[in-house]
């Protein structure tokens, strides 16, 4: 008497019985396609692509798988809030400036510094400062007494172990230091999330942390935003400048008046950018496309 099939031998002959295939549940049916078992990220990437091909996955689906795999290869300054972009308070400011800073801003959490923005010293919760004026407290604020105290991290630190520990800590934001100590950046859950629900294909499109202009097709360029100014001006030949920002995302932003959103378009001299990516603090990516003379010119 034969031996009986294992599991994986069942689904591979179901697999190729046409008439039966259709019958086969949703996870029968990728298992049969985990059966080559891929022996790198690659492959694995290849199978879960097939599967889309074949309908078994759908692209929300894949795109978070894709983010999945995408976070255990990202470190925190990756995709950390630049320190030029964080919105931060002197624990010296009085509750007149600190209230109405808080509510344009609109974060729900804000680093709180003393002396120099390296020396943070604290979190200041939106929702604490809520609760000072619903107590009644208002008159005899004290900044130091209501912090909540903060974390710092590496800007080595990868976004898969970030994550964990904001989950076991109850953690949701962490400031990121340089090997020195100073402040690089700020980085929150949220942000880390979004690299796994959000839109993270774009950042397939660069090989590694020194390629911030890469060639989309059709004459397009794909950019990072914190790209500086002077790197796009030689790349495209351009003579962008600005006095208060020194990359293409802040030179973007500037003229937009606001942090924009996926798939708004301005247009600067010769080049016609369309956002690609952007959270509700930063630019990361752009799609940059050189307009031909003619198409300028009706421009001015």
């Amino acid at each position: 008497m034969n031996d009986p099939l294992s599991r994986s031998q069942r689904i591979r002959v179901i697999a190729e019985t046409p008439a039966a295939q259709k019958k086969l549940s949703f996870f029968e049916r990728l298992s049969s396609l985990l059966l080559r078992e891929p022996e790198d990220r690659e492959q694995l990437l290849d199978v879960l692509h097939a599967a889309h091909d074949r309908h078994l996955v759908d692209d929300d689906a894949l795109s978070m798988m894709e983010g999945v795999l995408q976070v255990g290869e990202l470190a925190a300054r990756d995709i950390m809030v630049q320190r030029a972009q964080m919105d931060m308070i002197d624990v010296t400011d009085p509750l007149s400036s600190i209230v109405p800073f808080v509510v344009e801003k609109a974060h729900s959490r804000f680093p709180v510094f003393e002396g120099d923005r390296d020396r943070v010293i604290g979190v200041l919760l939106a929702k604490d400062l809520l609760r000072c004026f619903s107590n009644g407290n208002a008159h005899d604020f004290d900044l130091r007494s209501i912090l909540r105290p903060v974390v710092f991290i590496p800007e080595s630190k990868r976004l898969n172990v970030l994550l964990r520990d904001f989950r076991a800590n109850r953690n949701h934001q962490a400031i990121v230091v340089d090997e020195y100590g100073g402040v690089s950046g700020l980085i929150t859950i949220e942000d880390v999330l979004e690299q796994i629900v959000g839109d993270i294909e774009d950042e397939h499109d660069f090989d590694t942390d020194d390629d911030t202009i890469v060639l989309a097709g059709d004459g397009r360029w794909r950019v990072r935003g914190i790209t500086s100014i002077e790197d796009f001006n030689e790349r495209f030949g351009t003579h962008y400048e600005a006095e208060d920002v020194g990359t293409i995302g802040g030179l973007v932003m500037n003229e937009l008046g606001h942090v924009p959103h996926r798939g708004e378009v301005v247009r600067l001299g010769p080049i016609r950018f369309e956002v690609l990516r952007a959270d509700a603090r930063q630019l990361h990516v752009l799609l940059a496309e050189p307009l031909p003379p003619e198409a300028t010119l009706d421009e001015s």
